[in-house]
């Protein structure tokens, strides 16, 4: 535009013209979109509903499974050492997480549809420190003391404890029992904490606050309200059991699980067995603790820690195949 005015001013010099130095000027043209441009808002918008029918989709498969009831009646639940355990019917549920679930990690691909054809019992409460001293006072537990963190023992749950400890805790349970106690698998684990729902934390929905689980209060889940932050564990059995009558299911202390540690769940049976495939030099750790964020106990939500490792928010809880 400069250029052009420049040069008729120029031109009406040389020639002694006397025209208004505004004659020169030059109409700026209309700028309209080009269809490249105009091609990128067409396709970003095709891109947004996509998205969203995509997120609706997942959110229809996230509607509430109902857990299928075996025919015949289930087995009555054991009473290993005095621990309370609880009867899980066959059903179908849920690993992984959908790619709308908010803070979810990429550990957590695919989501799989899992399907349980067994009845298992697991135990109502996390293992605590009175079930752990059964079993060092009896000479097994190769005699390891875990330390309490100053907290107190007693029903708290038990912690600084690798998965390797508890191992040794299973083979002196079914030495004394005669029966094959174990931890869960990652699927069994996920089907118990959602009890019959498809949503980050089963009965609690979307969003967890520090009313019915011992975590980090000030971090909730979602919009869920903020709340207290003991800093420690509690005594088990303080918060409300789940539908499946399943207590601290979230929060107070990881808990160990069979699997091996896979970056994924690209291979996953769709069963409730566990992977012993995979890297098993870690082992899979579930549900958060007294010092996590309400993200971290996401049903989905997996941690992987070498298998002698201790650290005093681990610990377990055990399960029973019933036949």
């Amino acid at each position: 535009m400069r250029l052009t005015k420049s040069i008729c001013v120029l031109g009406l010099l040389m020639t002694g013209a006397s025209l208004p130095i505004t004659a020169c000027a030059q109409t700026t043209p209309e700028v309209v979109d080009s269809y490249p441009k105009q091609r990128l808002k067409e396709r970003a918008e095709e891109e947004r509903r996509a998205e969203e029918a995509r997120r609706a989709a997942e959110e229809a498969a996230r509607a509430s499974v109902p857990v299928v009831q075996p025919a015949a009646p289930l087995p009555a639940a054991s009473s290993p050492m005095g621990m309370e355990m609880v009867v899980i019917a066959p059903g179908q549920g849920q690993l992984g997480s959908p790619s709308s679930e908010f803070k979810r990690a990429r550990f957590e691909n695919p989501l799989k549809t899992t399907f349980i054809d067994y009845a298992f019992e697991v135990g109502k409460y996390e293992i605590t420190f009175d079930d752990w001293g059964k079993c060092v006072a009896d000479g097994g537990c190769n005699g390891y003391r875990p330390k309490d963190g100053g907290w107190g023992k007693g029903k708290r749950p038990v912690i600084n404890i690798s998965f390797n400890d508890a191992q040794s805790y299973l083979k002196w349970l079914n030495r004394k029992t005669g029966q094959n106690y174990r931890l869960l698998s990652e699927a069994e684990w996920e089907y118990v904490a959602r009890a019959g729902q498809n949503t980050p934390f089963g009965r609690d929905g979307r969003g967890i606050n520090a009313k019915v689980a011992n975590f980090d209060g000030k971090a909730p889940y979602t919009s869920a309200e903020t709340g207290p932050y003991h800093r420690k564990t509690q005594p088990v059995g303080n918060y409300n059991a789940n539908p499946f009558g399943v207590h601290d299911i979230y929060g107070n202390v990881y808990e160990w699980v069979q699997d091996c540690w896979n970056p994924n769940h690209q291979g996953a049976t769709g069963t409730g067995a566990p992977r012993t495939d995979g890297d098993c030099k870690f082992r899979v750790m579930k549900g958060g603790s007294w010092v996590t964020h309400g993200y971290q106990m996401r049903a989905a939500a997996r941690v992987r820690y070498v298998t002698d490792y201790r650290y005093d928010d681990y610990g377990f809880r055990i399960a029973r195949t019933l036949n």
